[in-house]
């Protein structure tokens, strides 16, 4: 009998144990470029230890996952932290879990919405991209270096996840 997990909303009080939701709040804006732009300042804070760090900016593009799906694996970077944030505008799930004795616990799911992102914090167990329904596009900040910055964890069951209601 598979083992369900919930969906929950992504809310930066949910997510505060994994790392940063990021979002636009007015209390983060300020006015730049002589009021023509509005900055969001500091949503998030880049993580980069190790030999080498630096951190890096990418694109990643997400194929849409089939449902009911079965989330068999975690992984996690020990040297730094990593940020998607969709620029396709599109919502996706975050599947994270808190570390017990060095492997996993029981996996979260959230459903983040297509303005909101997430920044994991170094050494947090999270599933790889989500995207929904279509191919989906983020920007990704994460860690570059010499050491390996991955280690993956397959549990012996899977657990599995319902199709998220858009």
């Amino acid at each position: 009998m598979p083992e369900f997990l919930d969906i929950h909303p992504l809310t930066k009080a949910a997510f505060a144990p994994f790392g940063d939701v990021i979002e636009t709040h007015p209390e983060t804006m300020r006015y730049i470029n002589g009021g023509t732009t509005e900055r969001f300042h500091a949503l998030a804070s880049a993580e980069a230890a190790g030999e080498g760090a630096r951190v890096i900016i990418n694109l990643f593009r997400g194929q849409p996952r089939a449902f009911p799906y079965e989330v068999g694996m975690m992984e996690r970077h020990p040297f730094g932290s990593q940020s998607f944030s969709p620029v396709s505008g599109r919502p996706f799930l975050v599947v994270v879990s808190e570390d017990e004795g060095g492997k996993p616990g029981r996996p979260r799911v959230f459903l983040a919405r297509g303005d909101q992102g997430v920044n994991y914090r170094r050494n947090v167990w999270h599933h790889p991209l989500m995207s929904l329904g279509e191919p989906c596009t983020f920007l990704v900040v994460d860690r570059d270096g010499i050491e390996n910055n991955l280690e993956e964890f397959f549990f012996d069951e899977p657990f599995t996840i319902r199709e998220p209601a858009l």
